[in-house]
């Protein structure tokens, strides 16, 4: 099944994405929303994520496998070559995934939803915008709200802002989409170098929660949304 993945685009041709079997290319769809007009990832960050998501090792056995080494893969292209975007290419491309395949024509069997067509279960977004809105209002959290509610499963990073510029833990630095509900928001691990789980902890630049998005009400008091963030840690 195929997985969704919002980043940097990818480099299509490497042999982690290629059928084990069959080796022909996992990547159904390449697209850019950045308006570079390119697919290709000049950044690294875009093929660094799907690799984790769905790279098969192509040289050291089963060592480097990614998690879904079978997915198809999704590659919508929404941070440009200086790994920059805009929260109208994320909204794009997030809507492409409910747009008919041909937007000219209304939806049918013979125009399905691009998340019909492709049969996209999951979107995986390691990516972020500074939350301030509450997720009840901030586009990013309604579009990925939307998605969860179309059946497809919604990944997001929780950001990598866990520490300020003294190296001292903060609090309360989730980004947007990750500080909305319905999502699976995640935070890193550090494994300190080894296998055990014992000694395992968050590690130092992973946002922690509790969100801090708010709205504002008619005595101009802050209401925040206040929510445990993020979902799980890896």
């Amino acid at each position: 099944l195929p997985i969704s993945i919002l980043d940097s685009g990818m480099a299509t041709d490497h042999q982690s994405f290629r059928s084990a079997l069959l080796q022909a290319s996992r990547v159904v769809v390449n697209k850019d929303f950045t308006g570079e007009n390119r697919t290709t990832d000049n950044y690294g960050h875009g093929t660094h994520v799907t690799s984790t998501a769905a790279g098969i090792n192509p040289v050291s056995g089963t060592t480097y496998d990614g998690i879904a080494i079978n997915a198809n893969i999704i590659s919508l292209r929404v941070l440009n070559s200086r790994g920059v975007g805009t929260t109208a290419s994320v909204l794009n491309a997030l809507n492409w995934i409910l747009t008919p395949a041909d937007p000219t024509r209304p939806v049918s069997s013979s125009n399905p939803l691009n998340k019909n067509k492709y049969n996209i279960r999951v979107a995986n977004l390691s990516l972020g915008a500074a939350a301030i809105d509450s997720y009840r209002n901030d586009p990013l959290c309604r579009a990925t709200r939307k998605l969860v509610d179309a059946g497809v499963v919604v990944v997001v990073a929780a950001g990598n802002n866990g520490k300020d510029s003294f190296g001292r833990k903060i609090y309360g630095q989730i980004h947007s989409p990750a500080n909305e509900p319905s999502v699976i928001t995640v935070g890193a691990v550090n494994t300190f170098g080894t296998d055990s789980r014992s000694d395992d902890g968050i590690t130092t630049y992973s946002s922690r929660g509790p969100t801090r998005s708010y709205t504002t009400d008619a005595n101009g008091v802050k209401r925040y949304d206040h929510l445990i963030k993020p979902d799980l840690a890896a």
